[in-house]
């Protein structure tokens, strides 16, 4: 990155975190995003001033559209364009916290933020499973005779049945569960808590879980000792993806995902006909133009919509 002046870019003294931009920004944030948008906002500072300053010793109120310009073309060449944007939306709402705590003028703030998003160009991520896959990878959990093989099948059940996120499946809480196959999703991505419900398949998955669990409270899935020992604490989210690898190469399934089990869930309720915006309530997401992202239905479901169309068309008699 061509070097900038610097100087007025560095804090003189530190700003209470009740009045410094981003702080106020990481602090609105849930736990997950925090890590990941504070180690995007120290890579920013980084690079605009030429390794001087972190997060919290840049003066971002200072960014003017010069600065702002040069770190949007600095994190094009370094990194891939999804990432480029996330940071760029970082930069773009810690500006607006110091426009809202008075320390930038509006006009310096607009100017700033007039900065284009990096266009992505590349297929969809991940993909749908097939009812075949799915059935091989409960299989292998269901010959498993350990404890493990009957908590990896719940874990199965439960991403692929709700369509919740893997650290959302981690959090679950037996207390979250009730026998009507209700799942109580509590604080999922920004924070927001909704509610999931079962199959009735997976709901009998889940109780022969707590078979071996057992009903005292705590975390819904956990670890396993090698001996069998169900220990009463919560799951890693690295472990729920080393349990699909695990189950995936044992059942000889195409390598996927646990977010793919996301994407088969809203794709196969599209499929069946519920609507957009059920599906979004269902997959805890923001806005129905998200949910349509997830959808791994293919060409032929394109192709069998466009047959339900009829044309007022009478063969001529020939």
């Amino acid at each position: 990155m061509s070097r900038l002046p610097v100087q007025s870019l560095v804090l003189t003294s530190p700003s209470p975190l009740t009045i410094h931009p981003a702080a106020v920004y990481l602090s609105a944030l849930a736990n997950g995003s925090q890590r990941t948008m504070e180690q995007s906002l120290n890579a920013i500072a980084r690079l605009i001033s030429n390794g001087e300053c972190d997060a919290y010793t840049l003066n971002w109120a200072a960014l003017r559209y010069q600065h702002t310009a040069a770190i949007r073309t600095a994190l094009a060449q370094k990194y891939s364009p999804a990432t480029t944007n996330k940071m760029l939306c970082a930069l773009r709402r810690v500006l607006k916290e110091a426009l809202r705590l008075e320390l930038m003028d509006a006009k310096d703030y607009a100017k700033a933020v007039d900065i284009q998003s990096v266009k992505v160009k590349r297929k969809l991520k991940g993909r749908a499973l097939t009812s075949a896959e799915i059935a091989a990878l409960l299989k292998v959990c269901l010959d498993d005779p350990t404890p493990q093989g009957i908590r990896d099948a719940a874990l199965i059940a439960i991403l692929r049945g709700t369509g919740v996120r893997r650290a959302e499946v981690v959090n679950l809480d037996l207390k979250d569960l009730s026998r009507n196959g209700e799942l109580q999703v509590r604080q999922g991505k920004g924070d927001k808590d909704r509610t999931v419900y079962l199959p009735t398949g997976a709901m009998a998955l889940v109780e022969d879980w707590l078979c071996v669990r057992g009903r005292k409270g705590g975390a819904l899935l956990c670890p396993i000792r090698k001996g069998g020992e169900v220990q009463l604490r919560r799951m890693s989210s690295q472990a729920v993806l080393l349990i699909v690898r695990k189950r995936a190469a044992e059942s000889g399934v195409e390598s996927f995902s646990p977010h793919d089990f996301r994407r088969t869930f809203c794709s196969d309720l599209l499929d069946s006909g519920t609507d957009i915006v059920t599906v979004q309530k269902l997959a805890g997401h923001s806005s129905p133009a998200t949910t349509s992202k997830y959808d791994r239905r293919g060409e032929e479901t394109k192709r069998l919509a466009v047959e339900n169309l009829e044309l007022p068309y009478t063969p001529r008699s020939r």
